[in-house]
């Protein structure tokens, strides 16, 4: 009689794989993975800065950071210590905090929030979450100013206060900034975040309450910052131990004599979940006795899992910045329970300007309407344009270049590079059009076609109306991806002006007004999205050049003003001069939900 084989026909090939496991560390040391595992999902957080003293600032929240990170086997953990309190006059600013890693990836240490003693300030330090700024005299400003956070980590400390209560503002929190200082009331520290791809909710990262002297030290913010004092010799709160929590502004008399401790930063924590996955044949009786015992593998990610550029997250969605082209590689698709698409910012390259002509067009613009990764704001271009469906594999991604500032009659020459991603691409802007000295005879180019079109140069033979280049070219629907550029104007040889380029959401400028030999036409507008987090202006046309009057100031986000290369990686379009200005490189931005 054949001996069953569990319901496999056939040799029985050998299993493998390790129960998912969640492990949380609160101190220094290494997690051993169960078999089968290939990729950790890791809470990093930081150590909190400490508080300062002397018209006291509270510390900032230490950084935190949900990742994935590849792993196997033995995974060494730094769990990073809160910054050490400090006493005046020995130092005025607080300590920053220790950075927490799990194998190669580390958060940032909390800022250590600002102080001053003896008339000489303590600056406010940057961190993960930065310090609050300390109170001072009304000047320079920038003495008050808080730390800055870390992008995807934390945020900004609160600004001090001026006269007479001279109090401190609050430390940054993992998720949101700290409180200014008034001149009446201290700042309070901003709050934590419980956002992780975990199965846990971790509240971390609280930072930490200013001082102010006379009654009144503010509280810290939730997850485990610590609270300010209001008279010295009272010391500020430390942050609670492993929440990266930041320590509170020590209390002082509002004379300055009698000063208090800061509050001492709050220890880091490291949380990590093991995803395993099945290898091997298994039998159905192995499957049903791994299922019974809860140590079958995970299901396939819900949400996109996926590499490549300059990463970042915000609340639960990653961001993907391409400013060079790269691979965009996805190593899980998701599921329809959870989201399998991504949403787009795809900028070409902007047009080159010509040499005494018209201003380069910008760089095609196509975006989605963010509906896939939070609704945030999105420009005009991208109302109603679907998000795309993303499979495991890996996608090249194309960021064009900015076409050259032309010293030839070549028009087409001065076009910027396409940029791509998946099915989506925008075409480079259009170069400007050229104008070439009256001898023997004058010669007006028109702007090239793209993206965002050239300006023209000016119309031959004059006067009349002049040729921009048309936008939006190739058509892409349902939405365009940009506008004709202006066109230049002619007055005899003597007396031209060129017409801006075309921007993303408006035309460019005719040259001289379209009336007579005047300014140089202005570039077209620009569109503002929030892709990244903020708001952020890409794709303006470059101005045309006037021989009797400036261009003026660019009205487009990132396009050339006169003589001008448009900006870097906003796709702007190139200013026309008398040397003419490269346009600037397009960029990549890819956004998605990820838990």
């Amino acid at each position: 009689m054949a001996r069953s084989n569990g319901g496999i026909i056939g040799k029985k090939n050998q299993t493998s794989f390790g129960k998912c496991t969640v492990t949380t560390k609160t101190s220094s040391g290494c997690i051993t993975s169960q078999p089968g595992t290939r990729i950790v999902q890791a809470l990093i957080v930081s150590g909190g800065g400490a508080g300062g003293t002397v018209n006291a600032a509270g510390g900032g929240a230490g950084g935190y950071l949900c990742t994935e990170i590849n792993a196997c086997g033995t995974i060494p953990v730094v769990v990073g210590g809160g910054g050490a309190s400090v006493s005046a006059p020995t130092r005025a600013a607080g300590n920053n905090g220790s950075v927490s890693t799990v194998k190669t990836t580390s958060s940032v240490g909390g800022g250590g929030g600002g102080g001053n003693c003896g008339g000489s300030p303590g600056l406010a330090l940057p961190g993960g979450s930065g310090g609050g700024g300390s109170g001072g005299a009304p000047s320079p400003a920038s003495k008050r100013a808080g730390g800055t956070g870390t992008s995807g980590q934390g945020n900004d400390g609160g600004t001090g206060s001026t006269s007479p209560k001279f109090a401190g503002g609050g430390g940054g929190g993992a998720g949101a900034v700290g409180s200014n200082a008034t001149t009446s009331n201290a700042g309070a520290g901003g709050a934590g975040s419980s956002s992780s791809p975990l199965s846990c909710s971790t509240l971390a990262g609280g930072g930490g309450g200013g001082a102010r002297c006379g009654g009144g030290g503010a509280s810290g913010g939730p997850g485990g910052g610590g609270a300010g004092q209001d008279a010295g010799p009272d010391s500020g709160n430390a942050g609670s131990t492993n929440t990266g929590g930041g320590g509170g502004g020590g209390g002082f008399t509002c004379s300055g004599q009698v000063v208090g401790p800061s509050g001492a930063g709050g220890s880091g924590i490291v949380v990590v979940k093991e995803l395993n996955k099945a290898s091997g044949v298994w039998s159905m009786q192995s499957q049903f006795s791994a299922r019974s015992q809860g140590t079958w593998p995970e299901t396939p990610p819900n949400f996109v899992t996926a590499t490549g550029g300059t990463e970042s997250t915000s609340g639960n969605f990653k961001i993907h910045v391409f400013n060079a082209s790269g691979n965009f590689v996805v190593e899980a698709a998701g599921a329809p329970s959870g989201s399998t698409t991504v949403d787009y910012l795809v900028v070409a390259g902007g047009g080159g300007g010509a040499t005494n002509g018209g201003g380069g067009g910008a760089g095609g613009y196509r975006e989605s309407s963010g509906a896939a990764s939070g609704c945030y704001s999105v420009s005009p271009l991208g109302g109603g344009v679907s998000a795309l469906s993303v499979s495991k594999q890996t996608y090249a991604i194309v960021v064009g270049g900015g076409g050259t500032g032309a010293t030839d009659t070549a028009s087409t020459n001065r076009n910027g590079a396409n940029s791509a991603f998946s099915s989506i691409t925008s075409t480079g802007g259009g170069g400007g059009g050229q104008f070439t000295s009256c001898s023997p005879q004058p010669i007006f180019m028109n702007g090239a076609t793209g993206g965002s079109g050239g300006g023209g140069a000016a119309p031959a033979p004059p006067p009349g109306p002049a040729a921009g280049g048309a936008g939006n070219t190739p058509p892409t629907s349902p939405q365009p991806q940009g506008n004709a550029g202006g066109g230049g104007f002619h007055q005899g040889c003597l007396y031209f002006s060129g017409g801006g380029g075309g921007g993303a959401t408006a035309v460019g400028a005719t040259g001289g007004n379209g009336t007579s030999a005047g300014p140089g036409g202005k570039g077209g507008a620009g569109a503002t999205s929030s892709i990244t987090a903020s708001p952020v202006g890409r794709a303006g046309g470059g101005n045309g050049k006037s021989c009797s009057a400036p261009a003026g100031t660019p009205i487009g986000f990132g396009g050339g003003g006169d003589n001008s290369p448009g900006t870097a990686n906003t796709g702007g379009g190139g200013g026309s001069g008398p040397s003419s200005a490269n346009g600037g490189p397009g960029v990549v931005i890819i956004r998605y939900k990820f838990q």
